[in-house]
Parts: C-alpha cells; structure tokens; sequence
C-alpha cells in the first residue's frame, strides 16, 4: 500500500499576502497564509503532489500593481508558487484578464509545468495539453516503486468570451468533455499510474450539454479520470465525505481561503496502482498563524508597492458611498461609475453617433453573494483614496461604446432582473435574491427610468436565452417618453460584458472601445472633480405588491444606511448564521 497526499489550491485570484487592500486591513486569506498549512501537509506526507487549478494571476489589487510594471519582472504570485514547490497547474479564465503577453511572461518564470486541454492558440499550441510526473514513492514497508502520474487541465470554453477584448481572436476553446475524451486517450497510450484533471469548472449539471461552463460532474465520470480537482465557482466540496460519481474530488474556495486535501491508499494489482481508498477535505486557512516568512520577504517589494498605491488620496467625497442596498434600489456609487464611463466617451461622438442618447450601464462588483458579508464597497464621508475606486469597480474591464435599439435595451434589463426570485403576490417573507446568479449580472442602465414586477417569472436564464414571454420590467421611459423598441442609442458598458454574449445587443460590432481600465477612467473622473457628491439616480423602484413581504440579506454596516431605502420599510430580522444582516422588505 502506497499513501499519497494531493494538496490543491484554486482561484488564488492574485491573494498573495494576508491583507485586504480594499479596506486596507489583514486578512484569513491568500497563499502566503495558506502556506504554513501547506508546508505541515506535505511534512506528513513523504508522497505528495502540491497543485493549482487556475486563476491564480489576477483578480487583487497586488495583480493590477503588477500589470503596470515591466514584463520582464518576475510575478510574485509565480515567484512564491515556485517558492513553495508547486508540482503542476492549470490556466482559469482569469488568467487572460490582464492580457495574453503578461501570461506568456508569468508562465515563462514557472517552475512547475502548467497544462490545459481545451485552451490553444489560434496558430497552435499555448500550454501542453497535460504532464506526465514521474515520481518514486515509498510504501508502508519503506520500499520504494515508481509512480508515474497524469495531469491534465480544463477552463470554461466561455473564456474567449468573456476575455474576447483583451485577446483579439488569438485564442481558441473547445468545449470541456470532448477535450478531455481526446486527452484521455492520448495519456491512457502511456499507460500511466494515475490521472488527475485539473478542472477549472464548476460543480452543477450531471448531464453533459453542449458549452458547459460547470462540468466537473459529467467530467468525473468520465473513464481514464482518476481525480478530480474543480474550481471556478469558488465554492467548498466536500462538506462530508462525498465523492463526484465516485471519484476523488475537492474544491478548495477562492483566495487562498481553503486548502484542499486529497489522501489516496494506493494498491499494487497484477494491472498497476488502483485507488484502494481516498479521505477528501477543504480545510480552511488558519486565522493564527502569520505569513510564512520566506514568500513574506518574495513578496514584499510588491505588497509595499500595491499599498503605497491603493493609499493615495485622489477627491473628497461629502457623502459615503456603499453597495449595500445595490441590488434592491438606485446606488450613488452606481450612478458615479456610469457617469465616469458617459463622459469617456462623449468627447470622442460626432455626426450622427453625437446625436444619438448615451446611456451608461453599471454592476455592483460587490454585493454580498460567495464572497461573504464583508463583500460590499463601505467608504465613508472624506477622503477618497485609490482602494476606494478599486473597490468601486473591481476587475481590469475597459469601456465599450455599443449601438443597440430600443428592444435591446428592455432585454438588457430584463436580462439583469433574472437576479430576483419570482415572489408571488401576498407571499410572507419570500427569498429575493437567487444565489445561483452573481451580483455583478444585475447591469442596470443610467439613463433609463423603469419598474421592476417581482411576480413575473424572468424572461431569461442566464446564457441569455429567452425562456418566457412575460416581461419583468414596466414602465419603461427615455426622457420622460415612453421608449420607442426601433428607436436607437448609444449604450457604454465594459469589454466583459460587450463580450460575454448573454445580454442582448452584445453580439455585433461595437461603435468605440476603450484601452484604459475603467477603474482607471474612474479614478481620473473623481480626481478631476476634486470633490464629490454623488446621489442615486433614483431612476427605477419595485412594482408595488401590497401585503408582500421578501428577506434580504446584506452587510451589517447596512444598519447606518436603513433611510435610503424607507420606501422599502425596512425591518432588521439579525444576523443569519453566515454573518449578513437580514432586512424584511414591503416592495
């Protein structure tokens, strides 16, 4: 019997350091914080493979500081995975999000191989498709047998979507189940011990369907996989002793949050190594101890650059923007956010575009959901520095300009409702918001005036395919006029959404696209102004539903901001047990 411990990370996102450079303060999370555990892991365990399952580059203002230095620098999130000996690891759909060069440049540093199947260059290859680890092991007697193992990786076929601005068509992804079919049979001809698959997926469907984002299911399945590691959805599996159709499987949250630990009992057959039994868990990083010293000192030219920058102060604010009631009424942070990406492009229309209503879409990046109850934006009155405005908008999208009609635009916003649960009427205490969509899907549009009728079922599921004929959204107007479905307008958004295909009026050209962050354009707007003082556009509300009640849970810094939804007659119900505030709401 031969033991082997499997140690797995996934969606590091950039989480280097224990530190929180939104609200500038330490955080039970990233890789440095996770390394001690690692490192007791792997001393207990002689046998061990230490691997990463992808969107491990961006998604930190550490990985944003880092996209403004040169190419050739070292990452420190590569830096410190070398550090910690990393075995193998797998591309996300992030790790396109600061562009294709500074990936070639990261990969190019990496001590350890990185595999995906289904991403590849247009021209050719882009990683291998999977390795082969020989590595000896020792059995419970000390003798020693060579143990050759598989590793192959999986993203979301959605990524050349989703990153299409950034990668201009160099990229190409096939779907995950008919790539993994074709890798398998390429390792199985070289008949190795163990296969593991990196799979940068999530855990949903059982049945394959075609473009599957979440197919870590039918993907365990398949014959020729051994084990399993899945992500993306940064979620936590197992919460027992489960297994995905058998097979051994973990996946280890987001940020460095959760370790994932896989112990598998090898036994020797007259056929090779059978997995004779297997212990799956996703341990949380521990709160104690502090940032293992050698990837402190890797990363502390980077950690101090990342704070000098999130520390400079930009405007004044005379009034506190948050994102606590966002998904339930109008937002001034919002509304700021539109503003700065309407005036972006304003300057650059003329003829006929000049002419045309210029309308700016916008999203709350943090709005509670998985990534917990302190996942809201909460900046007080005074100073608004630089962490500010990267908590105001999170990732490296840049603005695009796109034509749409007026049709479009009512499915765009019916499109975002699909965030709210159908509450039928004189329900008591109805859930609101669906946990399965993100709060960054609820893409409202400035401009617009509009109700939202919670007891229609949503017009969309979130592919954007249309699945009812009701329609969420009333009272639609432009300028005090009922919007004309033929008339046009110029819509901003940002290249994510321009390129995600789901909302309707994404699938032609674009009239403008920006190359600048809009975080970036932001940060000017605000500096430009000196002092802000931004309010909700107050440009859409609930349809009223007398007698209905609905739960909403949100942060609990919400309490100082109850007076901005009064019409709603907010009631605060506690905590619940992960750590929101509960309001019961009268729409």
């Amino acid at each position: 019997m031969v033991h082997l411990r499997l140690l797995a990370t996934s969606d590091l996102h950039a989480h280097l350091m224990p530190w929180d450079y939104l609200d500038d303060r330490p955080a039970a999370s990233g890789l440095a914080q996770l390394a001690p555990l690692i490192r007791r892991l792997r001393a207990e365990a002689p046998n061990s493979l230490l691997l990463d399952n992808g969107d491990f580059l961006q998604g930190s203002p550490l990985g944003d500081w880092v996209e403004q230095r040169p190419l050739s620098a070292p990452h420190p999130m590569v830096l410190a995975m070398n550090a910690l000996g990393y075995d193998a690891g797998t591309l996300g759909n992030h790790e396109f999000s600061h562009g294709l060069p500074l990936l070639l440049a990261a990969l190019a540093s990496s001590g350890f191989p990185v595999v995906s199947a289904n991403l590849t260059r247009r021209d050719g290859p882009l990683v291998p498709a999977f390795t082969l680890v020989d590595r000896p092991v020792s059995d419970s007697h000390g003798k020693r047998h060579p143990l050759r193992i598989a590793i192959t990786g999986f993203a979301p076929p959605q990524t050349v979507r989703w990153e299409a601005m950034k990668l201009g068509g160099a990229i190409a992804a096939a779907d995950i189940l008919p790539s993994a079919r074709a890798v398998l049979a390429q390792i199985a001809a070289l008949k190795p011990d163990l296969t593991i698959a990196l799979a940068h997926t999530g855990i949903a469907e059982a049945h394959e369907t075609a473009g599957m984002e979440n197919a870590a299911l039918p993907l365990a399945a398949l014959d020729g996989i051994d084990v399993l590691i899945a992500g993306h959805t940064h979620l936590t599996f197992p919460a027992q002793a489960e297994s995905l159709n058998g097979k051994p499987a973990v996946m280890p949250g987001f940020h460095g949050s959760h370790l994932g630990v896989i112990d598998l009992t090898l036994h020797q057959t007259a056929t090779g190594w059978q997995v004779a039994s297997h212990e799956a868990r996703a341990l949380p990083t521990p709160e104690a101890p502090d940032a293992d010293p050698a990837l402190a000192r890797s990363a502390r030219p980077a950690h101090h650059g990342t704070l000098r920058a999130m520390r400079r102060t930009l405007a004044q604010t005379t009034t506190p923007l948050h994102s606590h009631f966002a998904l339930v009424a109008p937002n001034a942070a919002q509304s700021l956010v539109a503003a700065a990406q309407a005036a972006h492009f304003r300057p650059q229309l003329s003829g006929e575009l000049a002419r045309l209503p210029l309308l700016s879409a916008v999203a709350p990046f943090r709005a509670g959901g998985r990534g917990g109850p302190a996942n809201y934006t909460d900046i007080p009155a005074g100073p608004v520095l630089q962490r500010h405005v990267s908590a105001l908008y999170l990732h490296p999208n840049t603005p695009v300009l796109l034509q749409v009609t007026g049709a479009e635009l009512a499915d765009w916003l019916e499109r975002a409702a699909i965030l709210f649960h159908r509450v039928p009427p004189q329900s008591r205490d109805a859930p609101l918001i669906r946990a399965d969509i993100p709060g960054f899907d609820f893409d409202l549009i400035e401009g617009l005036c509009f109700t939202i009728d919670l007891a229609q079922p949503p017009r969309f599921d979130a592919r954007g395919v249309q699945i009812a004929d009701s329609r969420r959204i009333t009272g639609l107007s432009h300028a005090g006029a009922a919007l004309r479905p033929e008339a046009d307008f110029l819509l901003v958004t940002n290249s994510y959404r321009a390129g995600g295909g789901s909302f309707p009026g994404t699938a032609r050209a674009p009239v403008a696209t920006g190359t600048r962050p809009i975080r970036d354009i932001l940060a000017d707007h605000i500096a430009a102004l000196g002092t802000i003082a931004p309010a909700p556009s107050r440009n859409w509300r609930f349809a009223p539903m007398p007698g209905t009640t609905v739960l909403f849970d949100t942060g609990p810094n919400a309490a100082a901001h109850m007076a901005e939804i009064a019409h709603l007659r907010p009631e605060p119900l506690g905590l619940t047990p992960q750590g929101f505030l509960r309001f019961r709401l009268s729409p």
